[in-house]
C-alpha cells in the first residue's frame, strides 16, 4: 500500500505544484518538455519549475554481490543473485524565483527519503544549502551512482565517507580567471548520518572542501570522459572533517561501526580525517585519484587508532568517432585501491584490483556494465591472508 500511495504522490505532484502556487491564483499556462533532467513543467512566468525522474538499476552478480569487509567474509557461502539494486524517484526544481532551488529523491527499494534540501543560488560566489544530502567531502561518493565510471565505489568509500548528513552548508565558485578558480564548501552538520532526528551529544560535524581547478575549468562530477574534451580539464581538491560522536563510518543506512570498534556510546569517538584529490579529462580519457587519512580516538579507553587508505582510476573510450555517428560509446577503465584498517599494524592490508567494461546507449542515463574484481586481505599480525574474485553485469536506465 505504500508503494501505491507514493506512486500517486509522484504523479499528481507535477499538477499540484504549478496549479497551487498561489492561493487564489488560478491556473497558470504551463510548459512541458523533457530533459537530461527528466520531465520538466515549468510556468509561463518561468518562477516554478518542476523536474521529475526516476532511475531503476538491475544487477547479476557471482559469486556475492558486497565487498569483503572482514576475513570471515571470503568463506561466507557462496550465491549467484539478480536483484533490483536501485529504485529511485528524483524531484527538484525551482520556486518562487529561479534561485531558490529544492530536491529530494526517494529510494523504493528501501523506503528510504535519500535527500530533501533547499538552495539559495542567486550568485555563483555565494549560496546556501539547508536540508539532508551526500555532503561534498569525496568525489567518488558525490558522484550519483547512476553516474559512476566503474559499477560501484571503491573499498575505500566504506571507511571514509561522510555520506549523507543533515546540516546548512556555504558553497560557490570563485573564477578569477586563468589559475584563480576555486570551488568551495563549507559545512555544519548534525554528524549523526541519514535520517538522524537528533544527535547523541552537544558535538557538530565540521567539514570543508576546497577545489582547484587549475586549468581554468572544473571536472564535472561525473565519470567517463563521454564528451571528447580537446582541452584538458583537471583539478585538484582538498577536504577534511571533524566530528564527536558514536559512529566511525557512515553509510546509506546511517552510522555505524568500524571492523574493531563494538562501542556505540554518546560522544565516544573522536575522528579527525582528511583527503587529497585529482581528476582530469582530456580527450577520451578519464582519471581520478584519492588519498585519504583518518585519526579515531576511543574518549573512553583512550585508544588512539589511525587509518589511510588510496585508489587511483581510469578509462579510455575506445570508439570516439561514435559520438559523431550517434552510436553507443565504449569503454574501459580499471581501478587499484589499498586501505590499511590500522596504519600502526604491518602487513595488514586490503586490496581491490578492477576491471571494467561499459557500453552508453545514451550516456550514463542508459548503460550496460560489466565488471570483474579481485580482493586480497593479508592479515599477518595474525598469520592470515584470504582473496577471491567477483563478477557483476549491471543495466542501468534513467528517466
Amino acid at each position: 500500500m505504500k508503494y501505491k500511495n507514493w506512486l500517486y504522490f509522484f504523479v499528481w505532484l507535477p499538477h499540484f505544484a504549478l496549479a497551487f502556487h498561489g492561493e487564489n491564483d488560478s491556473i497558470p499556462e504551463q510548459t512541458v518538455r523533457y530533459g537530461s533532467r527528466g520531465f520538466q513543467f515549468s510556468s509561463a512566468d518561468g518562477k516554478y519549475q518542476l523536474n521529475f525522474g526516476g532511475r531503476l538499476q538491475f544487477r547479476f552478480a557471482t559469486p556475492s554481490d558486497q565487498d569483503p569487509i572482514t576475513y570471515d567474509d571470503f568463506f561466507e557461502q557462496k550465491q549467484n543473485l539478480f536483484k533490483i539494486n536501485r529504485a529511485r524517484l528524483k524531484v527538484g526544481g525551482h520556486a518562487y524565483q529561479p534561485w531558490l532551488k529544492y530536491y529530494f529523491e526517494y529510494e523504493l527499494g528501501a523506503s528510504r527519503l535519500l535527500d530533501f534540501r533547499v538552495m539559495v543560488e542567486k550568485w555563483p560566489w555565494l549560496s546556501f544549502k539547508v536540508g539532508q544530502w551526500k555532503s561534498e567531502y569525496t568525489r567518488e561518493r558525490v558522484i550519483s551512482s547512476g553516474n559512476q565510471q566503474m559499477m560501484e565505489r571503491s573499498i575505500i568509500n566504506r571507511p571514509f565517507t561522510l555520506d549523507r548528513q543533515q546540516g546548512v552548508t556555504l558553497y560557490g565558485r570563485w573564477d578569477g580567471g586563468g589559475l584563480a578558480d576555486f570551488n568551495y564548501h563549507l559545512m555544519v552538520l548534525t554528524g549523526t548520518g541519514i535520517g538522524a532526528r537528533n544527535n547523541d551529544d552537544q558535538n557538530l560535524m565540521y567539514s570543508g572542501r576546497l577545489q582547484w581547478n587549475i586549468l581554468g575549468d572544473g571536472v564535472a562530477m561525473s565519470g567517463s570522459a563521454l564528451t571528447h574534451h580537446q582541452k584538458p580539464v583537471a583539478s585538484l581538491a582538498w577536504a577534511g572533517a571533524t566530528n564527536t560522536s558514536q559512529y566511525t563510518r557512515y553509510s546509506s543506512q546511517g552510522g555505524g561501526q568500524l571492523v574493531g570498534f563494538e562501542g556505540s556510546n554518546p560522544g565516544q569517538y573522536q575522528i579527525d580525517q582528511y583527503l587529497l584529490e585529482s581528476t582530469l579529462k582530456y580527450k577520451s580519457f578519464s582519471w581520478h585519484s584519492e588519498f585519504h587519512r583518518k585519526s579515531i580516538f576511543d574518549n573512553q579507553l583512550q585508544e588512539l587508532t589511525k587509518l589511510q587508505g588510496w585508489f587511483v582510476q581510469g578509462g579510455f573510450i575506445l570508439n570516439p568517432h561514435a559520438r559523431d555517428k550517434n552510436k553507443p560509446l565504449l569503454e574501459l577503465a580499471s581501478r587499484y585501491a589499498f586501505y590499511q584498517p590500522n596504519s600502526a599494524l604491518e602487513m595488514n592490508n586490503e586490496e581491490e584490483i578492477s576491471l571494467a567494461f561499459n557500453c552508453f546507449f545514451n550516456g550514463h542515463q542508459n548503460k550496460l556494465t560489466a565488471d570483474i574484481t579481485h580482493f586480497d586481505f593479508e592479515q599477518k599480525s595474525v598469520n592470515r591472508e584470504a582473496s577471491g574474485w567477483r563478477f557483476r553485469i549491471q543495466y542501468d536506465f534513467s528517466f
